[in-house]
């Protein structure tokens, strides 16, 4: 009782040790975002750093205590690759889907395992067996080179907010292909296990392959069910994070007792296979259920986590001495690999008819291998004691390149296929600018309102001048589309403020073009359809809704009056501003120390983007973006304080 004790003791210290460095990852890890490298390289390299070959912050023997992290991100990503598998959107690409899954699979396998057995010698696990032994570990090798990584594919979607024919494409792939590398491994692993016994193979334990991957498919169907009735409860959003997380452990502490169940009756224990059991669950709810949205929510908020540890745990588990010595040879099999994929790349796309501009470029996705190939290089590793430790390190060797070069890869492919939806970058140059695209009264009068505080104001319409009546002082450009060229033209790099109020369409046209090329700081839409409400969110926009404004303006007038009409500038002589701290001399000083006019009070502080709370001894910095309300002369005065010159 006492060793159990120490033992839950000693893992909840490893557990709240390994959090920090999570914690002192997830702020390391976006320094590497800014050299173009993805989030996960950074993930990986501070595992490596906090492992016991270098910092030594996690020790050799504690990367086996955390495994239960491993197995609670695999099928986690399981969830999420499952999830992106959405018949109704890939339906388009389906084509193209089957044929480089197809051409991936029987390319990637067959050149893996041919290279491997005609390459033994350079192996040096492989040099002195017997034939038998050779051609397993050449089978379980081509397996392994079929792997994707779902999870990088995900990480870097979301990063990069691609969207397009490649992006769809590349993703069904990728989540397909880790599918059936599983069924791939676990009939390749039943043929090396009878081969490397010594005995002829036992055509029943296919029988019994197809029998627990039966079973797999259909625990995974009543793991869907469970999930959707999760997701049904009127709970906080947190805890049925919690819930889906807990069952997806569940699923692997199943697979472990049923092991231990049948190991004592049966030549081999029956298994299940927890990452088919997890796919196949969210595959249902993604696609049988009205709980989509809010379980892709679910998945979306708590994902970050999950990469963060899996993959700064990955890192930590790497062994650099077994990685030096095998590095040389991995670099051969990676080359081996990569003309695999792309040999399979271009087969596939030419039988699905693809662009060859997508062709050209599609096989970059598929290079980046990381948690499923790690988690079957275990089993390998577990299974043949003899050889199995070796052929582990010669793997993560291969992952570890794959991982270093295959993200930045796949970054250029989404890049340069135009399928980059990330913000982009906006430097203030000193004037207030806005773009109201959409010409009616509503434009006009708004135009008049933001020139009267010194606003710089253009009104952009499809209309002809001569077809409308401007006022004088009105700036009106006439476009024929909302295009990049149209926004360039517009200078809509210097502007602070986008208003649209055209078409849901249309709107949505000109604040993704803004989002991704220029970093406008403030998309203001009104909405038409409330279909295109989460569409307009996930880019930052803020939404108005005429059929909900009035009631909320009303709402607001009747239970605070005089703070409505204070913040709407309905007060004479009053006014809200929003300033950014730009002087120097300010930064590091207190709010209460901050000399405010008598007139003049802080509604909130925005930093990095999020709000903060705020209080006498919140301490200011440099580009922090704080709401002032106050009559008009004293924010001009504040506005001077803050200002640098």
């Amino acid at each position: 009782m006492n060793i159990t004790l120490e033992s839950y003791q000693q893992l909840i210290i490893l557990g709240l040790g390994f959090a920090v460095i999570c914690i002192a990852a997830s702020r390391i890890a976006p320094v590497f975002q800014k050299v173009n490298l993805p989030i996960i390289t950074g993930f990986l390299a501070t595992g490596v750093l906090a492992g016991p070959y270098l910092l030594g912050l996690i020790p050799k023997e504690s990367t086996q205590q955390l495994n239960f992290i491993n197995e609670i991100a695999l099928a986690f990503i399981a969830f999420a690759a499952g999830s992106e598998l959405y018949l109704r959107e890939l339906h388009a690409r389906i084509r193209s889907i089957k044929w480089n899954t197809i051409s991936q699979l029987v390319f990637t396998f067959a050149f893996g395992a041919l290279s491997a057995f005609f390459l033994s010698d350079l192996l040096p696990f492989t040099q002195g067996v017997d034939f038998s032994t050779k051609l397993s570990i050449s089978l379980l090798i081509g397996a392994i080179f079929v792997a994707r990584s779902p999870t990088s594919a995900i990480a870097i979607i979301s990063e990069l907010r691609a969207k397009g024919p490649l992006t769809q494409t590349v993703l069904g792939v990728i989540v397909l292909t880790d599918f059936f590398v599983i069924i791939l491994f676990a009939v390749c692993m039943s043929f090396a296990v009878s081969l490397t016994s010594g005995s002829s193979f036992n055509y029943i334990s296919i029988l019994i392959l197809i029998v627990e991957i039966a079973v797999s498919l259909g625990v995974g169907f009543l793991l869907g069910k469970v999930l959707n009735f999760v997701i049904s409860f009127r709970i906080r959003r947190y805890a049925k994070s919690v819930l889906i997380i807990g069952l997806g452990y569940m699923v692997y502490l199943l697979k472990f007792y049923i092991q231990d169940l049948t190991d004592g009756f049966m030549e081999h224990p029956f298994t299940i296979e927890p990452l088919i059991i997890c796919i196949i669950a969210s595959f249902y709810v993604a696609n049988y259920t009205k709980n989509r949205p809010e379980f892709l929510s679910i998945l979306d908020k708590t994902f970050p986590l999950i990469y963060a540890a899996f993959f700064t745990l990955t890192g930590a588990s790497l062994s650099l001495y077994a990685l030096f010595d095998a590095s040389l040879v991995a670099l051969l099999f990676f080359v081996v690999r990569l003309f695999a994929i792309i040999a399979g790349n271009y087969f596939g796309g030419a039988m699905a008819e693809d662009p060859w501009p997508q062709i050209h470029l599609s096989w970059m996705p598929y290079v980046t291998q990381a948690g499923v190939a790690l988690g079957l290089t275990a089993v390998v590793s577990n299974e043949f004691p003899t050889f199995g430790p070796d052929f582990a390190a010669f793997i993560i060797a291969i992952v570890v390149i794959n991982e270093i070069v295959g993200p930045p890869l796949f970054k250029y492919a989404i890049t340069k296929a135009g399928e980059n939806r990330n913000k982009g970058s906006f430097k203030f140059d000193g004037v207030r600018d806005a773009i109201i695209f959409g010409y009616e009264s509503q434009s006009v009068s708004l135009a008049q309102q933001l020139m009267k505080s010194g606003w710089k104001v253009q009104i952009a319409t499809r209309k002809k001048p001569e077809e409308i009546e401007v006022p004088d002082d009105i700036i009106l450009k006439h476009i024929e589309c909302v295009d990049l060229s149209t926004l360039k033209a517009m200078h809509a790099d210097k502007s602070e403020a986008i208003v649209c109020l055209m078409s849901d369409r249309r709107n949505l046209e000109a604040c993704e073009l803004a989002y991704k090329h220029f970093g406008t700081p403030d998309m203001i839409v009104r909405l038409g359809d409330r279909s295109y409400y989460d569409k307009f969110l996930a880019l930052g926009a803020r939404v108005v809704d005429p059929s909900t404004a009035i009631v909320s303006l009303l709402d607001h007038y009747v239970r605070s009056p005089q703070a409505t009409s204070l913040l709407l500038g309905m007060q004479p002589g009053q006014d809200t501003r929003d300033m950014e701290l730009k002087e120097p001399s300010l930064h590091g000083l207190t709010l209460r120390d901050l000399r405010l006019p008598s007139d003049v009070l802080i509604l909130s502080i925005h930093r990095a983007g999020q709000m903060i709370i705020s209080h006498g001894f919140t301490r200011l910095r440099v580009g922090d973006v704080v709401t002032f309300v106050g009559s008009t002369e004293s924010l001009d005065a504040m506005q001077l304080k803050f200002d640098h010159y």
